[in-house]
């Protein structure tokens, strides 16, 4: 028998067997035996009245695990149930209704029991080359993982130990598997249970603890595998098969976001959605979480037909380039870009497209103008001239205290939106954050290169600190500032802690087989050593949301940003662009939108 699965109808023969055994014994010793046609009488009716019991109830349905405490409970009302009825209708004599319940709900429970522990015996030696494991969180997700193991005949792990901070669990056993202290015992309980990989069970757990974990483990000469966070599966199973290898963003930490799906789906449901640099990192999966939201149209305009390729594939499995939900356009086109619009009319625009490779603008920054200015101010023609009602556009945290040509090109990009806001009818905001993990020509992408090439890997400075979020966080939370949002406003990401691009670093580093050297090659032009979130004179508020902060952008005529000469000398552009960067000093007015009419904007 399956000792394993929940209890279900083949449960029942068994039961209804202790009984005939329970009964039989205590009619056996009783001080007057009745006839064998009595006996068999008591047993047929203790069988009929069991099963008219338990099966209302579900005993037999698969409600239960089997020989859990919640079936046991079950299993021993049914039979104080059956017995008195034994007793009451059936003229059964007490002592033998009493002596008959109890000696098979005796039998019933062992069985289950016995079952029970062959599963856990089978936990504590596994046969086979299976390899034994701790298990560092003894939650929800341990638990789980634990029962997958118990289900898997042919799991390739075994448990040995379980290690979780909380002292109430302490000595506890949990699917035969017992909990050996907390994070300050790991090291003494991999040496004492001979494990060769750790399995981090805690979905939602920070980086901080993850590190010191990873710290730990890897000191001790072991594996570190870890369970998916909530994020990236939020409805999936927990089990055997989710365990994978530790990637950059769970020791950088997870963080499940809370959106208001209702303030999202108000913007977005049934509407018709455009998104520019549909093909970039943050682009695409800004595409493939709007198509969740059901708009009436998705529109997904690029210059790179690879990359519209690319981003279609993972949003329908297929990419024939034959849909009409495909635009390639160039941003710097404005006919182009008018024509889009003018024959598309989308109501909610996500402006994504942008050149971002700090370095590369330094020495072209005539490109950033042209691209990242004048594009966008395309764009935000564009989407004035049809009547949308929602602009989104993407910003950076480089445009927060501008030193570099990336940093003022997007400042400047930033303005113009604000300014956009008040001489149009719809929405025009825009969402600033940092570093996004993974994405194209990141410095992530950069060091994984080196260090698979054999390094050496290359720091600018062992001070040098970024904010990092990963692409589905920052696009979660892009989709719900721009519910939140007012006009004229950037809304700034929650980055959390900023992490110095050493011990980053050194973290990709500690997962090569072999050991890679480090250069340090001093900051670049236009580098900053820590990036800021905030400039001068603006103010963390979030009236609205925990990770989402608003300040107010003051606008930029477009006049001014059509006058820069993108064929005057780099130097004179640069200074040109640095200079609609400015903002003559005036009362700082800070605009707090209520819910309400953030969402009704």
């Amino acid at each position: 028998m399956d000792d394993h699965r929940p209890s279900g109808p083949a449960d029942w023969p068994a039961d209804l067997c202790a009984w005939a055994g329970g009964l039989a014994l205590a009619i056996t010793i009783a001080p007057a035996p009745p006839s064998l046609f009595a006996v068999g009488t008591a047993i047929v009716v203790a069988a009929a009245l069991h099963t008219v019991i338990a099966w209302p109830i579900h005993l037999y349905r698969r409600r239960y695990g089997r020989g859990t405490l919640p079936e046991l409970r079950v299993l021993a009302l049914t039979v104080a149930a059956t017995g008195a009825l034994l007793w009451l209708l059936a003229e059964v004599p007490a002592a033998v209704a009493v002596v008959g319940a109890m000696t098979a709900l005796l039998a019933m429970v062992t069985g289950r029991a016995a079952g029970r522990l062959r599963r856990e015996r089978r936990l504590r030696v596994s046969p086979g080359p299976a390899v034994p494991v701790l298990i560092f969180g003894a939650g929800a997700a341990g638990h789980r993982l634990l029962r997958s193991m118990a289900h898997d005949p042919h799991c390739r792990y075994r448990p040995v130990g379980i290690v979780d901070d909380d002292p109430a669990k302490r000595n506890l056993r949990i699917e035969g598997v017992a909990v050996l202290g907390g994070r300050s015992s790991l090291t003494a309980a991999i040496e004492r249970t001979g494990a060769q990989v750790v399995i981090f069970a805690i979905r939602a757990g920070d980086g901080v603890l993850l590190r010191e974990v990873r710290a730990a483990t890897t000191a001790a000469g072991r594996a570190l595998k870890v369970l998916p966070s909530i994020n990236e599966s939020l409805d999936g199973p927990v089990g055997v098969a989710e365990v994978r290898d530790v990637r950059l963003s769970d020791l950088l930490g997870r963080r499940q976001i809370d959106t208001d799906l209702g303030a999202i789906g108000d913007y977005l449901t049934g509407r018709r959605v455009l998104v520019t640099g549909a093909g970039g990192s943050i682009g695409s999966e800004l595409c493939r979480q709007l198509h969740r939201f059901g708009p009436a149209e998705l529109m997904m305009l690029d210059r790179d037909e690879s990359a519209l390729h690319a981003v279609q594939l993972s949003i329908h499995g297929r990419a024939l380039l034959d849909s009409p939900e495909l635009i390639l356009a160039d941003l710097r086109d404005a006919a182009s870009i008018t024509a889009v619009f003018a024959a598309r009319r989308p109501e909610v625009v996500f402006h994504a497209a942008a050149l971002k490779h700090l370095t590369l603008l330094e020495r072209h920054p005539a490109e950033a103008v042209q691209t990242n200015v004048l594009g966008t101010l395309n764009v935000l023609s564009a989407a004035a001239s049809v009547g949308v009602e929602r602009f989104v556009n993407i910003s950076t945290d480089k445009a927060a205290n501008p030193v570099s040509v990336l940093g003022f090109s997007k400042r400047v990009t930033e303005r113009l939106t604000a300014h956009r806001s008040t001489v149009a009818a719809g929405t025009y905001l825009n969402v600033r954050f940092g570093n996004v993990l993974g994405s194209r020509g990141s410095v992530v992408t950069a060091f994984q290169s080196q260090i698979a090439a054999g390094g050496p890997v290359t720091v600018t400075d062992p001070e040098v600190t970024r904010f990092f979020m990963t692409v589905q966080e920052a696009v979660q939370l892009v989709i719900q500032a721009a519910a939140l949002g007012a006009g004229g406003e950037a809304l700034v990401l929650d980055m959390g802690s900023p992490v110095r691009i050493d011990e980053l670093a050194h973290q990709l580093a500690a997962q090569a087989e072999r050991p890679v050297d480090f250069v340090y090659t001093g900051l670049r032009p236009g580098e900053k050593l820590h990036e800021e979130l905030f400039g001068d004179g603006e103010t963390d508020l979030r009236p609205l949301h925990p990770l989402i902060s608003h300040v107010t952008v003051p606008p930029l005529d477009p006049a001014l940003a059509l006058a820069l000469d993108v064929r005057a000398a780099p130097g004179a552009l640069v200074g040109q662009l640095a200079d609609l960067c400015v903002v003559p000093h005036l009362p700082l007015i800070i605009a707090v939108p209520s819910l309400s009419a953030a969402r009704t904007s």
